[in-house]
This record gives structure tokens, sequence and C-alpha cells, in this order.
């Protein structure tokens, strides 16, 4: 499948022209930001690490080894790119054991930057944000063009997309949870499974985001639209006083839409009708993803750029600085500017 049958169409327009993202891994760099203020002793070692091409799980694997204990004594906050230029935190529970030597973890792809004790032990989605810098070479685009979908972009914010890499090469991902679908099946392997029903609940949201951006609507509250701020799992029902108000235009509060699950939608009117549209064309899919115990949740439709600033290093590079809320993507924020072509 392409980019366009698994996302959907741009908001702001075309494509201002090309450009190569991750010609190297330091052109995306990824930093975790956690607000967790860490105690200074306890059974739990908490590491800020940087890894360099080295996805999360081969990074605690790793972490393990060296620590001589079992993996699932390495905790983390979320996945981080391969390609890329990643910091992110660690923990490892080590009750009644000193420090261990980590230096046998350690190489070009792997540095620990700071090891600290902690009382407790990192949880899944602790981090509240991630911060970005990502620079596009071989540009080919008028600056001014540049400039002027990048200010449209920081005060609009962009369709908050799930980015193609959920879906594997070529959509393999998703091709895979059809298969599983079609058969009332699951893979044996948690990690296999975890992955194919994330992408087919991603390529359903998408679904929905794609009809609200040709609609126009995916930045605007509509009466019996979810409603929910940008860092919270909460909502409410928006009628007419809720559509009016003031913090939708200040980018920190936005209409949702569904993650399919098992549990009834509590959208109504268009939005109801839309969701149960895509229900109807996908009922496979929306179906094995209820039998596989998801419940039904929300994700915001817009995505927010915070401390979106801007630089060109050299007339064809593109610096880009940004943070987004955790399980958003970075390439969307790009492909709102740039077709991605390949280095070389």
């Amino acid at each position: 499948m392409n980019e366009w049958e698994l996302l959907g169409p741009r908001a702001s327009g075309d494509a201002l022209g090309t450009a190569v993202l991750k010609a190297t891994a330091e052109d995306f760099q990824v930093n975790e930001v956690l607000d967790i203020p860490l105690a200074g002793d306890g059974e739990h070692l908490w590491l800020w690490v940087e890894k360099r091409e080295l996805n999360t799980e081969e990074a605690a694997r790793r972490l393990a080894r060296a620590a001589g204990v079992p993996v699932k004594m390495i905790s983390y906050a979320g996945l981080k790119d391969r390609q890329a230029l990643t910091r992110q935190w660690f923990s490892l529970h080590l009750p009644g054991k000193g420090e261990p030597d980590l230096t046998k973890a350690e190489d070009a792809s792997l540095r620990i930057l700071q090891a600290t004790r902690h009382r407790r032990k990192l949880q899944r989605g602790a981090h509240s944000a991630n911060g970005f810098s990502l620079r596009l070479t071989s540009l080919t685009a008028d600056h001014a063009a540049i400039e002027q979908r990048l200010n449209q972009i920081k005060q609009c914010g962009v369709p908050n997309y799930f980015g193609s890499q959920r879906f594997g090469h070529d959509g393999g991902n998703l091709a895979h949870a059809r298969h599983y679908a079609e058969n009332a099946r699951l893979p044996d392997q948690r990690n296999v499974r975890s992955r194919i029903l994330s992408a087919a609940r991603s390529y359903l949201f998408n679904q929905i985001l794609a009809r609200r951006v040709e609609e126009g609507s995916w930045n605007q509250a509509r009466p019996g639209d979810v409603l929910a701020f940008t860092d919270s799992r909460s909502f409410f029902i928006a009628g007419e006083v809720e559509c009016a108000d003031h913090r939708l235009e200040a980018l920190d509060l936005h209409p949702t839409g569904a993650l399919y699950g098992k549990g009834i939608s509590p959208a109504s009117g268009d939005t109801l009708a839309l969701e149960q549209a895509v229900h109807t064309r996908e009922a496979t899919l929306c179906d094995w993803l209820a039998e596989a115990g998801l419940d039904h949740e929300r994700r915001i439709l817009r995505l927010p750029i915070r401390e979106l600033s801007w630089h060109y290093p050299e007339p064809d590079i593109l610096q880009l600085d940004f943070i987004l809320p955790t399980g958003c993507f970075a390439t969307v924020v790009v492909r709102e500017l740039f077709d991605l072509v390949q280095a070389g």
C-alpha cells in the first residue's frame, strides 16, 4: 500500500518540494522529556542512554546482559526509532545489589550519559513528551514558501496521523494484521501480536482522520464530537457551548477520533456516523481488535507543535526543532512540507 492509502491527504496543501531525511542518524535526533524528580536512592537504577542506530529493545537486552539480570528487569518509557540518534531513560531493578559494571554494554552505538538511583521503576508512557531535532537535506523548495508553511503549522498544528513507519515496509504490518483478522486468530509471539494489532488500529484511526481532513473539520469541533486536551486521556462531549471553547483556538483542546476496540463510541451526530461508516467498511479488522481485548479509546485529531523553530545551516538544508506529545510522529510534521526522497 502507498502512503496515501495508509495516511491520508495533507491539510496544508501540496508538498512544497522534496527533501532527504535521515541521510545520517544525526539528521533525526530524539530526546525523551521526563518530568520525574529522581530520589537518588532506591533499588532501581535509572540510566539516561544515548543510542545511535540501535532500537530500544536491543538496548534493553544489552543493558541486561551487562548487568547480569533478566531482560524483564529492564524498563523503559517508550520505543524510539532505530535509524536515529536518540536519548531515552531506562531503569534496572537491582534489589539488594550494588552498582553494576555496565561498560560492556557501551560502544559507538550506545553510551550511558547519566546513572541515578530511584525508588520506583520507570513505567511505560511515563515521559511527558519527545523533543525532536531534524535536519532535512537536499532541499528543492522555495524558502519563502517554506517560511509561510511553517508559520501556518506553528499556528494551526497538523493532522495527527500515525506515521507510515507504524505499518512496516509497504504496509506489511497491516497486511499481516488483515491475514490474522480474516482467520480470526492472533500470533503466538507477544511482540508480533502487539505490532500488528497496533498497525490495524492505527490504520483505522487514519481513515477517520483522512475523512475529517477532506471535510476540513479535523481542527474544528462540531456537536457530537468527543473533545480531549493535548496531554489527557479523559474526554467530554461537545455541544454548542463546547464548540466555542477558546481552548480549541489555543490548540489546548481538540476533537478526537476512535481507536477501535470493545465498547461503544461516545460520539454522536456526524462524528458517530463517520466512525460507524469506517467500522462497516472494515468490520473484520474492527471486530478482530475487540475480540483481542482492546478497549475503545480516543486519540486527538490535531497535533499541536510546541516550541517550533527553524533555520538554514546551508541553503539546501533545513533544521527543525520542536516538541511533540508522546505517541505522535515527527514524520507527519515533515510530510506537511515535503515529499521525502532517498539520499544520493
